[in-house]
């Protein structure tokens, strides 16, 4: 009866949003949930969960994102369909990812049915998954890829990509799968080995499966996000979910790496100490300023709350009292860095480049690709934050910007960042269809 009454509240809620089509709401982030030591509000929830989606307009001719002073943004490649993640190749071509929620096998029934794909069209995430992975090569150095061709075909929702030697690793979004690789090859035509299952359906709640390599290569690290928001699927549903597993490439063996991150996402090695990092995207229907999505450090064996608390030690009453793991609370480490609530924030990569100015040196670009639940909107931009010594050193800065326009229309949402080998940043925009390139001038 509770998850009726719920559902005829979300769509309610839906409709709202949508008879809200075309009001100005320009984009404001709140001071509250950003940083190693955040303001955390009282949690809220109302009758109506939160629904404000940004319309997806695109790109109109000419224009672009925008960077700081002294640096240039071009699109290194247009025409893609939904790009979400980039692997920068050591040869310098770029692969890039187009991808999307794989079908599910039942789709949506009834009007809560109906307003989900409404909504989820609205915001760009409705298009067939092209389940693909697409070389770009820039071989004059303009800064456009004047060679875009599908490199691998017939994938499964591919997300996450790695390269150890001569293997080409994909992370599908039930399993990881690998192909032989060649420099300069502008196409793979080898049947995938499958190197090991990931938590897959029939639920799927988050689909993306990042992975990276361990610098020895012996071993992956795979992102798994939850099956629900609190644990309302039943922990049952949850095996080896909201976690970062650990995959031994000699034996396809895997195991839980750290625990409690509801939505892991972008991962990568600090080049000062060597520690993984990653971006956590936490739970929903506390409130506009609850909870922040973060970035942190990865300890062997930790345990950063979810279900059962988030930002540490803060219970989440929601969880079903059969589910409490009091013991489980007391485990919770606090993360690194919040990065602000329902920001969305995926895309991480350390800044190794020498092109940037010395600011940026071991530093962290976060591609931010937005809320969908917040009023007014959070994200929806490529953030940066300055390390020293291994750790966070100071405040957010707003790198890429506009991808908002002045009536809060979406012309593009950034999903992946990476750094190429001439020390440029390059995003994945999955709803402008862009890879973008912000070099310095």
């Amino acid at each position: 009866m509770h998850r009726r009454v719920r559902e005829i509240l979300v769509v309610g809620g839906a409709l709202m949003a949508l008879a809200a089509c075309g009001k100005s709401n320009s984009q404001q982030n709140s001071s509250v949930g950003y940083g190693p030591n955040p303001a955390l509000p009282e949690p809220t929830r109302t009758l109506i969960p939160t629904v404000k989606v940004s319309e997806v307009v695109g790109w109109p001719a000419g224009v672009t994102p925008r960077a700081p002073a002294g640096f240039r943004v071009q699109p290194f490649a247009t025409g893609l369909d939904h790009p979400r993640w980039l692997l920068v190749l050591p040869n310098g071509d770029v692969l890039v990812a187009e991808s999307n929620a794989p079908p599910k096998k039942e789709p949506p029934k009834g009007i809560k049915g109906f307003f989900e794909a409404k909504l989820m069209k609205k915001a760009g995430a409705g298009v067939k998954s092209a389940d693909r992975i697409t070389l770009l090569r820039d071989a004059d150095h303009d800064g456009i890829a004047e060679v875009k061709t599908p490199f691998l075909t017939g994938l499964y929702s591919p997300f996450g990509m790695a390269l150890v030697g001569d293997t080409l690793y994909v992370a599908n979004a039930d399993a990881i799968v690998a192909f032989p690789y060649l420099a300069g090859e502008t196409r793979i035509t080898a049947a995938p080995r499958k190197v090991t299952d990931l938590p897959g359906g029939p639920i799927n709640h988050h689909w993306t499966k990042n992975i990276i390599a361990s610098p020895d290569g012996t071993k992956l690290y795979a992102t798994v996000g939850s099956n629900s928001n609190v644990g309302e699927n039943g922990m049952a549903n949850e095996v080896d979910r909201a976690a970062i597993l650990e995959v031994d490439l000699a034996t396809g063996s895997k195991r839980v790496f750290a625990g409690g991150l509801r939505n892991p996402n972008g991962m990568g090695w600090n080049p000062v100490g060597g520690q993984l990092w990653t971006t956590v995207n936490e739970r929903d229907e506390l409130g506009n300023d609850l909870v922040p999505d973060y970035m942190t450090s990865v300890h062997e064996g930790g345990f950063y709350g979810w279900p059962y608390s988030w930002f540490g030690r803060h219970v989440d009453k929601r969880v079903k009292d059969a589910d409490r793991r009091p013991d489980m609370v007391e485990r919770a480490m606090v993360p690194d860095y919040a990065l602000g609530a329902h920001t969305a924030s995926l895309g991480l990569t350390f800044y190794t480049g020498a092109s940037f100015p010395a600011h940026y040196k071991d530093g962290v670009f976060i591609g931010q690709h937005g809320s969908w639940n917040r009023k007014p909107q959070a994200g929806y931009k490529v953030i940066f934050v300055p390390f020293a010594g291994g750790k966070p050193a100071g405040g957010v800065e707003d790198f890429l910007t506009g991808f908002l326009d002045a009536d809060g229309k979406a012309q593009g949402r950034p999903v992946g960042v990476t750094v190429d080998g001439a020390g440029a940043l390059l995003v994945a925009d999955d709803v402008g269809n862009v890879v973008w390139k912000v070099s310095k001038q």
